[in-house]
């Protein structure tokens, strides 16, 4: 996997990573749209809104032929922890190395407390069904997101 950032309706590159449900494979989702979620960390009260609002609509996300998967550089012992906490149906990737937080440009320096840190900003993409990235919500808001992106995901089989 090569360390360029992707660019709109392009193409992203295949890639494979470890995740809670089976490995991840990109190209398994070929013939459907997916959606990339990157939150900071499981078992905090943002990340868990955000996971519960996605697992909630998930059945409205597969009946607009999409999928759903979230990545963040917790382990996947904190993974399966978190996942089977929330009882979420989609994968949760572990990225400890940053590869797919870089290829995606979600690293960012923030400040909390008055201290400078590096850490995922939250963001969301959109993938079509043929894998080109469509759409992008950068440095996201939890509140009534994940209909924000079920609505993209409708308005985008209507295209």
């Amino acid at each position: 996997m090569s360390n360029e950032t992707l660019s709109m309706n392009q193409p992203i590159p295949d890639f494979s990573a470890e995740s809670t449900i089976k490995p991840f494979n990109l190209s398994d989702y070929k013939g459907k749209n997916l959606v990339i979620y990157f939150y900071p960390k499981d078992n905090t009260p943002g990340c868990t809104t955000e996971s519960i609002g996605f697992r909630d609509a998930y059945q409205a996300f597969q009946d607009a032929n999409t999928a759903v998967v979230g990545i963040s550089r917790d382990s996947m012992k904190s993974h399966e922890n978190f996942s089977k906490k929330l009882d979420l149906p989609f994968p949760l990737i572990s990225d400890p190395e940053e590869v797919l937080c870089n290829r995606f440009d979600v690293m960012k320096t923030k400040k909390r407390y008055g201290k400078l840190s590096r850490g995922i900003e939250r963001s969301t993409f959109l993938v079509n069904t043929k894998g080109e990235l469509i759409k992008e919500w950068r440095n996201v808001k939890v509140a009534d997101h994940v209909d924000e992106v079920l609505q993209a995901v409708k308005d985008n089989l209507k295209d």
